[in-house]
């Protein structure tokens, strides 16, 4: 529903400069179509390069009267708020852009087409609520279909939830575009699919059908792709995580043919709800040969994918303690160590595309 070339306006109320606005922020680095303002009242008048470090030239304002000046067509919000609802302080700019008709586009877990005071304001012509975390329809169990494809499929796997593991798959699309090599991605969750405009809201499917979601979305994406194309998974949560259900449906459905470990340097527990038990991340040589023999199970071509690299968030490290981190866990793994978003993701691909793909 979302056109490539669509004028965005951002509802980032209160996570312009956190994790909480990580939908928006992915968008603001990701998305090539224009995105003309961003709401953030804490931050309205600053300087969006300076507040996130993003090369992006992008009006901050106060409300949806003040973004309404530049013509924004969709309304995106921008947060992944803990448990998926609307914010309240939202709601007024949202009903604003509604009366405006400007559409709606959001990937929360609350339906906010079917908010009783959303859907009082009557719709133009043309003018529409996408609340993208749905379940598709037509959904059936998996039965590693995606094994037969014969195009190399990569999958993004984690230490935890939120490493980024979207941005590294994002990267290495560009630097295979950059080579001028054919290369797709899909995407997983919010921020992949509004970037993207394609793949599947893994979390809003149920747990049996999980795996044969992610068979369609990439099937649908590797749709006459040929063994030199790359087809870039987006992954979602970790199986190092206690409340994280997702990997082992992004493995059975993708089928592998290569893993991308993304860990954020530095971090030793995976991060919970707070008050939790803390949980230790295992050493990394441990993560990874837990997550290469799930890949080789269930699965009809004895392909024993590998995990080709890691790519290494340093957003919280200065150069040198980012460069000896790297170094470090490059000696502990034997594997390419870099940070995709700072280095740029050449070496990472690399690396990929010269492993052979031997059982």
């Amino acid at each position: 529903m979302l056109s490539a070339d669509a004028p965005l306006v951002l509802l980032q109320h209160g996570g312009i400069d956190n994790l909480s606005g990580k939908t928006g922020l992915a968008m603001l680095r990701y998305r090539h179509g224009p995105i003309v303002a961003v709401i953030d009242p804490a931050h309205a008048g600053g300087d969006l390069r300076a507040i996130t470090g993003i090369e992006r030239s992008v009006p901050v304002v106060a409300d949806m009267a003040a973004a309404l000046v530049y013509g924004p067509a969709v309304a995106v919000v921008g947060l992944a708020p803990s448990g998926g609802r609307l914010p309240a302080e939202m709601r007024a700019d949202v009903v604003a852009a509604l009366r405006a008709g400007v559409s709606l586009a959001s990937g929360l877990h609350s339906r906010l087409a079917d908010d009783p005071e959303f859907a009082a304001v009557p719709l133009a012509p043309g003018q529409w609520i996408w609340d993208l975390r749905q379940e598709p329809a037509d959904l059936e169990v998996a039965t590693a279909r995606c094994a037969q494809l014969p195009c190399r499929r990569l999958l993004a796997v984690g230490s935890d939830m939120a490493v980024g593991k979207m941005s590294a798959c994002l990267e290495l699309l560009a630097a295979a575009q950059r080579r001028g090599l054919e290369a797709r991605f899909v995407g997983t969750g919010q921020a992949g699919i509004l970037i993207s405009g394609q793949g599947v809201a893994l979390d809003a499917v149920r747990v049996d059908y999980a795996g044969g979601a992610v068979e369609a979305a990439v099937l649908a994406a590797a749709q006459g792709a040929g063994p030199e194309a790359l087809v870039l998974v987006e992954g979602q949560g970790s199986l190092a995580h206690p409340g994280s259900t997702a990997t082992l449906p992004l493995l059975r459905g993708s089928q592998p043919t290569d893993l991308l470990l993304v860990h954020r340097a530095g971090q030793t527990h995976v991060r919970t709800r707070p008050g939790a038990e803390p949980v230790a991340i295992p050493p990394l040589p441990e993560l990874i040969a837990a997550c290469e023999a799930l890949a080789a199970l269930g699965r009809p071509d004895g392909l024993r994918p590998r995990v080709r690299a890691i790519a290494l968030n340093t957003a919280l490290l200065e150069g040198s303690a980012a460069a000896t981190e790297a170094e470090r866990l490059a000696a502990a793994t034997g594997l390419p160590v870099l940070d995709p978003v700072r280095q740029g993701a050449d070496q990472l691909l690399a690396a990929v595309l010269a492993a052979p793909l031997a059982p």
